[in-house]
């Protein structure tokens, strides 16, 4: 499998949150995987309904994240309460990969987020890490099947 990234962007979170709920400019949607909401249950102790809704797609992508006031259910005083397993569209935001075919995928981003453009510029071994998470992502989501 290969990927293309960006190849002169830079990146720092700088923790404000701005992903993990809605704006004025945009009603987001914290999308899961099979395996994702059952290991989030599995650790919270709370059922999956509890905190997201099915959804009836094709996709890899079953489960949308509840919020509560335009904010993800997880989201405590503008921290992730489970930072630790939170999902992999959380994890690659504010990136994200597209499936080109024939085993070919590329990272983009989204310039919303207050943190492109601060920090180091980003080496490929950064979007070697992501792509890591993606593969080990679907290898868990197929294996809770």
């Amino acid at each position: 499998m290969k990927f293309d990234y960006p190849k002169h962007v830079r990146f720092k979170c700088d923790r404000c949150a701005l992903c993990c709920g809605d704006t004025e400019e945009k009603i987001r949607q914290v999308l899961l995987l099979k395996a994702e909401a059952i290991q989030i249950s599995e650790e919270t102790s709370r059922s999956i309904n509890e905190f997201a809704e099915a959804m009836e797609r094709s996709d890899p992508f079953v489960y949308r994240m509840k919020k509560n006031e335009g904010k993800c259910v997880f989201l405590r005083v503008n921290l992730c309460s489970i930072y630790d397993i939170r999902p992999v569209i959380c994890r690659f935001y504010p990136f994200k990969l597209g499936d080109l075919g024939r085993h070919k995928y590329v990272f983009s981003y989204t310039d919303e987020c207050p943190g492109i453009g601060k920090g180091d510029l980003l080496r490929k071994s950064f979007f070697e890490e992501l792509f890591k998470e993606f593969l080990k992502s679907m290898d868990a989501n197929q294996r809770s099947e």
